[in-house]
């Protein structure tokens, strides 16, 4: 009887046991089959950094954890939407807390607008209300769901980390060994690569070069591939640049400063070189062909033919000069050059949020990114031991050894090296780093908002034999806003309140609106 039923029941046995024996093998060292640990990351990086990030960091965390890890990259636009997303939340998740303590009082508009003012709570000209809230906030863990913040620059880290929004992520105290002088020094060129009270780290380095189409070249008149950043700027590039909007790329903005330091630094005179960058930026606006919202497209343009030129940062452009490679047996037509007179060296970093959800997974993230492993990640060919799965990233590493001679076979651009090619530029951040925000806001006032007037004057100008032959229209084409002489005083007025920041952009676009249509009717007649 017992067999009889034993028989019976066998192919039901065997039917439940099938999946027991398909499961996927547990990997070594992993503790449970539970869900996985989490990780909130907001960035602007693109799909094939995204890819490499999540498959490499999956097999680290495993192990040095034994368990899994789900990364939730979060992307609400640019650097400069990334920003403004988090200083949105923050205000709206701060405000919840405050306002769950009546002891805190009522909240209000002077609060929300000073909470996160670095040094407020210190002023004794401030509310005590504010100041109150300010170090209710700076001892809080109030957080935004954000983990971390990965690339972006290191202005809006900074900022991040004045205003409290970041906090220290430890690798310094984790691995004092990464930074050493040699290995991850603490700044280059003028530039800071990583916060000395850890609230951001640089991961890779970044330079800006330009980019340009040989073919598209050729059709001009003069045929002479621009090597200055002055070049994008000659007449002969009329209709032909591709560039991005500065306020909405933050990497489109770094390269406008850097253009008015190298003039600050070729004139000799900050006021000169000031007034001669803006002026270059104007003159570059006016031969834009195309406008986009991400440095990342540019190259993109340039390499279709849709556009003759344009600024690019090196990754971005290395990328697009391997691809154009392949796409044409070796016989390409776009090229990346870095700019004669030298570019400035600046970070790409990573920064841990205030509040992180997940910390354990964030720091170990940081050390990731920082350790060989990960650095390894950004500059190695595909298929090189360490180097990434399936895209190259060809991001230089921020370390230092990953360029000694032992790495050499390995890296995507072997004869690249940031720390040489950026050593001949020096960064002043003196000079233009407090006025980053305002440059960006300067340049949409009269480059972007009277675009149409801006061009029709440039062009008029050509029409009429360029600069030289019409010196009064071009004295009313170079007219600025304002001399750097008042740039501190310029940019205190972008603190004030909304409508007043408003009335002064409008006096700035109205103004430039004006010199440019006095420019056109002048170059039309001649003058």
């Amino acid at each position: 009887m017992i067999r009889k039923i034993l028989t019976a029941a066998l192919p039901l046995l065997i039917l439940l046991a099938i999946p027991f024996f398909l499961r996927p093998k547990q990997q070594e060292g992993t503790k449970s089959s539970g869900p996985a640990d989490k990780l909130v990351i907001i960035s602007a990086h693109n799909e094939s950094i995204r890819h490499e990030y999540e498959q490499a960091f999956r097999k680290f965390y495993r192990e040095k954890t034994g368990r899994e890890i789900e990364l939730d990259f979060r992307s609400p636009g640019g650097s400069s939407d990334i920003v403004k997303y988090i200083a949105d939340r923050f205000e709206a998740e701060f405000r919840r807390e405050f306002e769950s303590d009546p002891a805190n009082g009522e909240w209000n508009d002077e609060i929300a607008r000073r909470f996160a003012e670095p040094g407020v709570e210190n002023d004794p000209g401030a509310p005590e209300e504010v100041k109150k809230a300010r170090k209710l906030f700076l001892h809080s863990n109030v957080g935004i769901g954000i983990d971390l913040m990965a690339g972006g620059g290191t202005f809006d880290m900074q900022r991040h980390a004045k205003r409290g929004f970041a906090v220290d992520g430890g690798a310094r105290k984790r691995h004092p060994e990464y930074f050493k002088p040699e290995i991850i020094p603490q700044s280059f060129g003028g530039d800071e690569l990583y916060d000395k009270q850890g609230r951001y780290y640089g991961v890779v380095l970044s330079t800006f070069g330009i980019c340009y189409n040989k073919d598209r070249i050729a059709e001009l008149k003069d045929p002479t591939p621009p090597k200055r950043w002055a070049d994008l700027g000659e007449p002969r590039f009329f209709n032909t640049i591709s560039l991005a909007d500065p306020s909405k790329s933050g990497s489109a903005n770094k390269c406008f400063e850097v253009l008015i330091q190298q003039c600050m630094a070729d004139s000799g005179s900050p006021e000169k070189g000031w007034e001669e960058g803006l002026n270059i930026i104007k003159r570059i606006f006016g031969n834009a062909r195309n406008l986009t919202d991400s440095a990342g497209k540019i190259p993109r343009d340039v390499a279709a033919g849709n556009a003759a030129a344009g600024m690019a940062i090196d990754t971005y452009g290395f990328t697009e000069k391997e691809w154009n490679e392949l796409q044409f047996d070796g016989r390409p037509h776009f090229f990346y050059v870095a700019p004669e007179g030298g570019t400035a060296v600046s970070a790409d970093p990573v920064q841990m949020l205030r509040g992180a959800p997940h910390r354990e997974a964030a720091e170990l993230f940081i050390d990731f990114l920082l350790s060989p492993e990960g650095q390894k990640l950004h500059a190695f060919k595909v298929g090189a031991p360490g180097g990434p799965e399936k895209h190259a990233l060809r991001r230089p590493p921020i370390r230092r050894d990953l360029y000694k001679p032992e790495f050499r076979e390995f890296r995507s651009d072997p004869d690249y090296n940031p720390y040489e090619s950026g050593a001949s530029f020096v960064y002043r951040p003196e000079l233009t780093g407090p006025y980053y925000s305002l440059l960006r806001i300067l340049i949409r006032c009269i480059a972007l908002d009277p675009q149409p007037e801006l061009q029709r004057a440039w062009k008029a100008i050509i029409d009429a034999g360029g600069p030289e032959k019409v010196p009064q229209a071009m004295a009313a084409f170079n007219r600025i806003p304002f001399p750097y002489s008042k740039i501190a005083e310029e940019n205190a007025k972008l603190r004030e309140g909304a409508v007043e920041v408003a009335a002064l952009c409008r006096k700035w676009s109205d103004s430039a609106r004006e010199n440019y249509l006095e420019a056109e009717r002048l170059a039309k007649e001649g003058r």
